[in-house]
């Protein structure tokens, strides 16, 4: 069986495992991941942008290694490498938890319970609740979702597309040390500048292609395209920009403006302006976009895959 099929196989049951299990409660192999970082910066940590770059390159370097190896021990069987691939990509993919998450704090609000909202907001984004109203935390939540569909699924089908395994591995270690020290925090302001810096770089595709595919899959494509063209550069992220503008368009709400990180108020441009406010009915709108990208996605990255490998073969 050809590599491209044993991917495809692999991708897409690791996708169908994430609909239908989610993320474990327990045990789940990111949170591992992430403390296994949080003892190499115990160790490594420095105020020095050297020492950041170290941790990053043992983090995601070893991430990437144990995917090369497992990958390599299984290379063999066909069974196996599809059963590989679905484990790594159902590990790495965050889309079914980023829904239910986004629409429990939906079913919150539509109930009138702005206090059970704001209790449940921490688990999807790194806002201040408190400072949310209603709507805000709905902008909130369709920001974070539109957000995470390319973090936690579409660049993660990329990279897999591109390297299998470790790629799966390596682009979900990178992005997970941008959300542990890529803030611009006092203590990871320069210790966490080579993680976000890479993230920015891993998370490039991924962005453009969420952006075209919410274009093709939303409701309104050409408000897509206008919201994209003229506010993505606005936004402070190289990839969030495109995502969130591609999103807002195709909804035809408004998204940026003022918001709060940690006791930290940011001004954010709008992006697309002649779009209406968002209302908490957009929350599952948001939801069902982000589902029909990360499908669309999987077929993209499939089928790119299979060509390439069938060129080089």
């Amino acid at each position: 069986m050809g590599a491209g099929r044993v991917h495809a196989y692999g991708a897409a049951a690791g996708l169908i495992g994430d609909l239908l299990l989610g993320d474990p409660r327990r045990g789940h192999p990111v949170a591992a991941f992430g403390r296994a970082a949080g003892a190499v910066e115990r160790v490594l940590w420095r105020d020095h942008r050297g020492w950041g770059a170290l941790h990053t390159v043992v983090c995601a370097g070893g991430a990437v290694a144990l995917g090369a190896v497992a990958a390599r021990a299984v290379r063999t069987s066909a069974p196996a490498s599809i059963g590989l691939t679905g484990v790594a990509t159902w590990a790495v993919v965050g889309g079914t938890s980023l829904a239910r998450e986004a629409q429990a704090i939906g079913r919150a609000l539509e109930a009138g319970d702005v206090e059970a909202a704001r209790a449940r907001l921490p688990h999807l984004c790194g806002r201040d609740p408190q400072a949310l109203d209603a709507d805000g935390i709905a902008r909130a939540v369709v920001e974070s979702v539109a957000e995470n569909t390319s973090d936690a699924v579409v660049g993660a089908l990329v990279w897999g597309a591109v390297g299998g395994v470790p790629g799966l591995l390596g682009f979900r270690a990178v992005n997970t040390l941008d959300a542990m020290v890529g803030h611009k925090s006092a203590r990871y302001r320069r210790y966490g500048w080579a993680s976000a810096r890479l993230d920015d770089v891993a998370g490039w595709p991924g962005a453009r292609l969420t952006a075209v595919l919410a274009t093709v899959a939303g409701g309104d494509p050409r408000g897509a395209v206008a919201a994209w063209r003229a506010d993505a550069a606005k936004h402070p992220s190289p990839n969030a920009g495109p995502v969130e503008a591609s999103f807002a368009g195709a909804l035809g709400v408004r998204l940026g403006g003022t918001l709060s990180y940690g006791g930290r108020v940011e001004h954010r441009p709008v992006l697309n302006d002649a779009g209406r406010g968002v209302e908490t009915r957009d929350i599952d709108r948001a939801v069902r976009l982000s589902r029909r990208v990360g499908w669309l996605a999987l077929g993209v990255c499939v089928a790119a895959r299979h060509i390439v490998k069938g060129r080089t073969s």
